[in-house]
C-alpha cells in the first residue's frame, strides 16, 4: 500500500495555487474549486476550496535534494519562511513556510534517514 495522495483544505483558490507553483509543483488539475499538483516522483496532492473556517493541523512535508539551494531560490522569488534549513536532532535538515491558507509545509531533506534512522526497528 502506497500513501500519493494529500488534499488540504484553502480559502482562496487563487493564491494557493500560485504558492504551489511557485515551489515548482506542477499543476494537473484547475478549477475554481480544486487543483492537484504532480510531485517528481509521481505522487500527487490536491486543493479544495472552503468556505469555511478551518484549523488544519497537519503538517505537509516536501522532500527536496538541495534543500537549501531551493529554499534560498524561493527567499529570491519573495517567499517569507518561519524557519530556514536547520538540522533537526532526528537527523533530518528542515525548513517550514506556510501557504496562503496557514497549512503548515515544511521542505526537508532526510535522504536515507527517512526510511532507514539509525533507531529503525526491524
Amino acid at each position: 500500500m502506497n500513501l500519493n495522495q494529500i488534499t488540504l483544505p484553502v480559502n482562496d483558490m487563487g493564491k494557493a495555487t500560485e504558492f504551489y507553483i511557485q515551489l515548482g509543483f506542477l499543476i494537473i488539475v484547475d478549477t475554481p474549486h480544486y487543483a492537484r499538483f504532480e510531485c517528481q516522483n509521481g505522487a500527487s496532492f490536491s486543493l479544495s476550496l472552503t468556505q469555511k473556517a478551518f484549523n488544519n493541523g497537519a503538517v505537509i512535508y516536501f522532500e527536496h535534494e538541495d534543500l537549501d539551494t531551493w529554499v534560498h531560490k524561493l527567499i529570491d522569488q519573495g517567499l517569507k519562511f518561519e524557519q530556514l534549513p536547520t538540522e533537526q536532532s532526528y537527523l533530518w535538515r528542515e525548513a517550514i513556510i506556510y501557504d496562503p491558507s496557514g497549512n503548515k509545509i515544511k521542505l526537508y531533506r532526510a535522504g536515507d534517514n527517512r526510511l532507514n534512522p539509525p533507531w529503525r526497528i526491524n
